[in-house]
């Protein structure tokens, strides 16, 4: 990924004059735009960049009597940054520190997008994941990468879903006909009562893309002890909201790069280990492996600007064969699933557990591994977080390193779960998140970070000037 470390620029005027605003039905309304942030105090700055995308998303409003050639000029659609109020909530639950002083002291800066934020999924830990609003509300909390989870139709069509298999979860198809086409749909008693309900398994190669895009996504979540559709369906996490639910637009791949790139984003593809014995009948491994790339291709992306992933080596491998120029920037998923070697069990800190070494991976020609956010930190015993012997070798091997995800565990006062695997001394309260990215950060040096709410990461990169 060409991740690079923007100084965070906290001068209005320059914030305000590097925008791009080229359309010339609105240029009036954005020079007054523009001179009422250079007039406004350090209170009110956030509301600059959102008036100047309002400016340049509403030229029917300007006075201008200058028309323009809609099918010639393609001015980018922007939008306001704004962190909102979660990341100073954060701060001010953090232990006291020199790192929580500094944070706090950016609590007045202009929002503004980073690449070292990386959408996961849109911002799922209040918007449906991958929905249109989902990945609009990521942009506008400054990530400047989108991910694509990308799975296959039954007629061979690429769209985002985290899973292949999630359709039941994610999506309102148990509601609609369409769930009698699931591999294993819904069944009922004499009495009306689901008899399946943790069984039960609907895929995006089940139905076709026309059919796909006539689905809703929802928060993903299923009630597996239901006993009717509606408790299935109605299950989403305490700690997450179904308040931004109600639209849920899905997405095939190439409209999610329309946006994007409407967005002036980077892209980040994943490709999905299909839940289908491939070939899918006569649809190969490799054949979908190139309808991803060939998908970029054909929307005329740079490959500099796209960075697939995966968390299957052989895809990897397949692009850096036959697409070298895409393959520069191919990422490597890593968690203990993919990359424990046999008759172990995966320590981050002791190498003879993983599959590969470090220098073997970087041998195969791949650049970027983006594991799972515990493996790359460990932890005294004492509550102090460092760097793993796993993310001390990526560097010494000279690979360049992300990592998946934060704001997926809720609330932290337990440890956090899963994402924080052996940090349980270390990770108390909601505030240790930020001390969390900062070790992540600055000791192990990843380029970027997935998060389910953006915000959180833009905010710290903002202020870092990263």
């Amino acid at each position: 990924m060409s991740f690079y470390r923007n100084k965070a620029n906290n001068n209005l005027d320059t914030h305000c004059n590097n925008n791009n605003y080229n359309a010339p039905a609105v240029k009036n309304k954005i020079i007054l735009a523009t001179g009422l942030c250079f007039g406004l105090s350090s209170l009110l700055l956030s509301g600059c960049s959102n008036l100047l995308a309002e400016s340049n998303q509403n030229p029917t409003a300007s006075g201008s009597s200058q028309s323009t050639n809609p099918t010639t000029a393609k001015p980018k659609s922007l939008v306001g940054y704004s962190y909102g109020s979660r990341p100073l909530y954060l701060v001010d639950d953090m232990d006291n520190s020199p790192l929580k002083t500094q944070l706090k002291a950016c609590e007045g800066q202009t929002a503004m997008k980073s690449d070292f934020s990386i959408s996961h999924r849109g911002a799922p830990l209040q918007y449906p994941e991958h929905t249109y609003d989902s990945y609009l509300a990521a942009a506008r909390m400054g990530a400047g990468i989108l991910e694509c989870d990308v799975a296959f139709t039954k007629d061979k069509q690429l769209v985002c879903r985290h899973a292949q298999n999630d359709l039941h979860t994610t999506t309102n198809i148990l509601a609609t006909p369409l769930a009698k086409k699931c591999s294993t749909p819904p069944k009922f008693d004499a009495k009306g009562q689901l008899t399946n309900a943790d069984k039960i398994e609907c895929r995006t190669s089940d139905i076709t893309l026309s059919e796909f895009k006539s689905l809703r996504g929802k928060m993903d979540a299923g009630n597996t002890k239901a006993k009717t559709l509606e408790q299935y369906m109605n299950a989403t996490a305490p700690w997450r909201t179904d308040l931004y639910s109600q639209n849920g637009k899905l997405l095939s791949l190439e409209e999610h790069i329309k946006l994007t790139e409407s967005l002036g984003l980077k892209h980040t593809p994943e490709l999905k280990t299909p839940a289908e014995k491939m070939p899918f009948g006569n649809y190969t491994q490799d054949q979908y492996r190139k309808q991803l790339i060939d998908t970029y291709k054909r929307a005329g992306v740079p490959a500099d600007k796209v960075f697939a992933q995966s968390f299957d080596i052989e895809d990897v491998k397949y692009w850096l064969k036959n697409n070298p120029d895409f393959a520069k920037n191919a990422v490597y998923l890593i968690d203990d699933s993919n990359e424990t070697a046999q008759g172990k069990t995966f320590d981050k800190n002791d190498p003879t557990t993983w599959k590969h070494s470090m220098q073997q991976l970087k041998a195969m020609g791949v650049n970027i591994i983006a594991p799972a956010t515990w493996l790359l930190v460990t932890s005294d015993g004492k509550g102090r977080m460092m760097p793993s012997e796993y993310a001390k070798e990526a560097n010494k091997a000279g690979l360049k390193i992300i990592t998946w995800s934060i704001e997926r565990s809720g609330p932290l006062a337990n440890g956090g779960g899963w994402y924080y695997t052996g940090l349980e001394d270390a990770i108390n309260n909601d505030g240790d998140l930020m001390s969390f990215i900062d070790v992540l950060a600055q000791e192990v040096g990843v380029m970027g970070i997935f998060s389910d709410w953006p915000a959180t990461v833009t905010y710290y990169a903002n202020c870092k000037g990263l």
